[in-house]
C-alpha cells in the first residue's frame, strides 16, 4: 500500500529571507523559523515547504545553487537546520524542501570547472553549444526575463544556455552522470529526515535534441522556444529514474513545478501506477487576466473562466493523479489582493471567502506565508523599492523601450510583482512588523499596525482563526479529502458553488466572489434528507435554509447534505 498521508495534509510556505530575522541583520533565517514552529501548529498545518535555503550568491534570491549540500550564510548553518529539523519533527510538522535542479548558480564548482576547458570532466554537466556561421547565438530562445537564452563564454568560445538569468546555467540531463550526482545529493537530504521536495521547473529539464529555433511571432525579440523544452522527450523517463534511485526509497511528498503543463499531462506526472511525482502545479489560473505583455498590464478577468480551469483540473485529476490548491506563493500576487479585494471594507470577509473555496476543494491546499492574516501586495511608489529580478528586467524592457508609459508600468507592477508576495511577515505592530531590529532587506508594507499576527491571534474572528477551523476540518471530513466535486452554476459570474460527494455524505460550497448581493438556489439535484452548517464566514441565522438564501458581499457558506 502507497503511503498517501499528502492527500490529507495542509501545506505551508516559507519565504525564509521575509519570514523572521533571529538576529538583525534585516535578513529572515532558520532560527526566525524556528521561533515560529509553535505558531504555525496553533494554525494546524502538516508540512511546511521551505523555499530554497542552500547556498547561493542570491542573483535570483536563491533559486541559483552554488552548494546543493550547505546552507546559504544570510540563513545560518547546517547546525541551525539540523535544530529545525528536529524541533519540526517534535511538533508533527514535515520539512519540504525547495529543489532547483533545472539550473545552478555559474558559481557552483561543476559550473566554474565546466567553463574551465572543452575537454574538463565537468564540461558535460551544462548546456554548451558553438554559435552559428555568423557568430549569432545557437539558436533564438529567449531566456525568461527578456534577454537571449545564450551567453556567450570568451575563454572557451562557446555559448551556454541558460533559460533564466545568466548566473543560472542550465544543468545537462542528458548526462548519466549529472543525474546520478543528483540522486545522490537528494539522498543526502532524505537521509537527514527531510520529509519531500518541492521542484522548481522541473519540466524544463528534458530539452529537444540539437535546439531548434522557436517560431517567431510578431512583435517578440525572440522565438517561442517553450515546445523545445517544456515537458521534453525524455522528462518522464527521467522523473522515473529519479523515483527509482531515490524518493521510492522514502516516504515523502513530492511536487513539481510545471509552467505549460494541462491536464493530460497532469495525468503522466501524478498517476500513481506511473511512479513520477505526487502532484504538481500547474498556472493555467494564475495567468488569466494576462494582457499583450503578459502580467505587466493586466486585465479584468471572469468568474466563469476561473471556475472553468479549477474545474476542468478537478474532474480530470478525479480517478488518476492529485491536484495542488494555490492561490498564491512566491512568485505570485498577494491572495486577497489578486483574487478578492483588499480594500479596509471587504478585506477580512473576502479573504475568508477565497479560503473557503480553495479548502474545499480535491487536492492538497497550500497556504502561503502571510495568507492566514490577510496580508495585502503593496505599492511601492519608485521602482527602486523593488528588489525583484523578474520586476526590474521587466521595468527595463516594457517602460525602458517605450512600450508602456510609467502610469501603466507601475499599475503592472503593483497588482503582479513577485514582490508583493515577499515583504516581510507582519508578526505585530512594532517598527518594521516585528519581523527584524535592523534595516529589512525589502521594506515591510505600511499597512503592518493593522494587519498582524499579534492583532490576528488576539481576536476569536480572525482570518487566522478561520484557516485554524478549515485546517481541523480537513482532518475530520473525509469528505473535503476523497469526495468528488461537481459544479453548480458554472456560468454565473458572481457565483462559485459546488458539491463535493463521498457515499452519503455531500457539502454543499456556495461563495460570493463579487461586492453585491447574490440570490442563490440549489438546483434540483443533489436532493438531500436534512442539512447542517459546516462553516460560514458571516453569522447566519440559525436553522437556515441550503435549499435558497441571499449571500452578503464576498459570503461563503459550506453546508453539509445528508441523503
Amino acid at each position: 500500500m502507497k503511503q498517501t498521508w499528502w492527500k490529507d495534509s495542509v501545506i505551508y510556505q516559507i519565504y525564509p529571507r521575509s519570514f523572521m530575522d533571529s538576529n538583525g541583520d534585516g535578513v529572515g533565517d532558520l532560527r526566525g523559523v524556528i521561533m515560529k514552529l509553535d505558531y504555525l501548529k496553533k494554525l494546524g498545518i502538516d508540512v511546511i515547504w521551505l523555499s530554497p535555503i542552500f547556498k547561493s550568491p542570491n542573483a535570483d534570491n536563491g533559486y541559483d545553487v552554488s552548494d546543493y549540500q550547505d546552507i546559504m550564510t544570510e540563513f545560518g548553518t547546517m547546525a541551525d537546520f539540523d535544530e529545525l529539523l528536529e524541533e519540526a519533527h517534535k511538533r508533527g510538522l514535515h520539512i519540504m524542501l525547495d529543489l532547483v535542479v533545472n539550473h545552478s548558480s555559474d558559481e557552483h564548482k561543476w559550473f566554474v570547472e565546466s567553463r574551465s576547458s572543452k575537454d574538463n570532466p565537468y564540461r558535460d554537466y551544462y548546456i554548451w553549444h558553438p554559435g552559428k556561421e555568423n557568430g549569432q547565438p545557437p539558436s533564438n530562445w529567449g531566456a525568461a526575463w527578456g534577454d537571449s537564452a545564450w551567453k556567450y563564454d570568451e575563454k572557451t568560445g562557446e555559448y551556454y544556455l541558460h533559460l533564466f538569468h545568466e548566473k543560472q546555467p542550465d544543468l545537462n540531463w542528458e548526462n548519466p552522470k549529472l543525474r546520478q550526482e543528483v540522486y545522490r545529493m537528494m539522498n543526502f537530504w532524505l537521509d537527514k529526515g527531510v520529509d519531500g521536495f518541492r521542484m522548481d521547473v522541473i519540466n524544463f529539464i528534458s530539452k529537444v535534441p540539437g535546439f531548434p529555433d522557436g517560431e517567431m511571432i510578431a512583435g517578440a525579440k525572440f522565438g517561442d522556444s517553450g515546445p523545445h523544452f517544456l515537458n521534453g522527450p525524455r522528462i518522464h523517463e527521467f522523473l522515473q529514474e529519479m523515483n527509482r534511485e531515490s524518493l521510492s526509497k522514502y516516504n515523502v511528498v513530492t511536487v513539481g513545478e510545471m509552467p505549460g503543463a494541462n491536464v493530460e499531462q497532469a495525468k503522466l506526472y501524478t498517476g500513481e501506477e506511473r511512479n513520477e511525482l505526487n502532484m504538481i502545479f500547474h498556472f493555467e489560473h494564475v495567468d488569466i487576466g494576462n494582457g499583450r505583455y503578459g502580467k505587466w498590464d493586466p486585465q479584468q478577468w471572469k468568474l466563469s473562466e476561473l471556475k472553468r480551469i479549477f474545474s476542468r483540473w478537478q474532474t480530470g485529476l478525479e480517478e488518476a493523479g492529485w491536484n495542488s490548491l494555490y492561490w498564491s506563493n512566491h512568485d505570485q500576487p498577494r491572495a486577497v489582493s489578486r483574487w478578492a479585494n483588499d480594500s479596509e471594507e471587504y478585506r477580512e470577509i473576502s479573504a475568508k471567502m477565497i479560503a473557503t473555496c480553495l479548502h474545499f476543494l480535491k487536492g492538497t491546499p497550500y497556504v502561503y506565508q502571510g495568507e492566514e492574516l490577510g496580508m495585502t501586495n503593496v505599492s511601492f511608489e519608485k521602482v527602486e523599492d523593488y528588489r525583484d529580478v523578474e520586476t526590474l528586467n521587466a521595468f527595463r524592457d516594457l517602460y525602458g523601450e517605450g512600450r508602456l508609459s510609467l502610469e501603466e508600468m507601475m499599475r503592472g507592477i503593483h497588482e503582479r510583482s513577485r514582490d508583493n508576495a515577499r515583504t516581510p511577515i507582519h508578526w505585530d505592530d512594532n517598527e518594521n512588523g516585528g519581523f527584524t531590529t535592523g534595516t529589512p532587506w525589502i521594506e515591510v508594507n505600511p499597512n503592518y499596525k493593522q494587519i498582524n499576527a499579534k492583532q490576528a491571534l488576539e481576536d476569536e474572528h480572525s482570518i487566522f482563526y478561520y484557516y485554524q477551523t478549515l485546517i481541523r476540518l480537513r482532518k475530520e471530513e473525509p469528505v473535503m479529502v476523497h469526495g468528488a466535486y461537481d459544479v453548480l452554476l458554472e456560468d454565473h459570474e458572481q457565483l462559485w458553488a459546488y458539491t463535493r460527494t463521498l457515499e452519503n455524505e455531500q457539502l454543499l460550497v456556495v461563495c460570493n466572489f463579487s461586492d453585491t448581493r447574490q440570490d442563490f438556489e440549489l438546483p434540483e439535484s443533489p436532493a438531500y434528507q436534512r442539512h447542517e452548517l459546516l462553516i460560514a464566514n458571516r453569522e447566519i441565522e440559525e436553522g437556515s435554509s441550503a435549499q435558497s438564501f441571499t449571500l452578503e458581499p464576498y459570503e461563503a457558506r459550506v453546508y453539509k447534505l445528508f441523503k
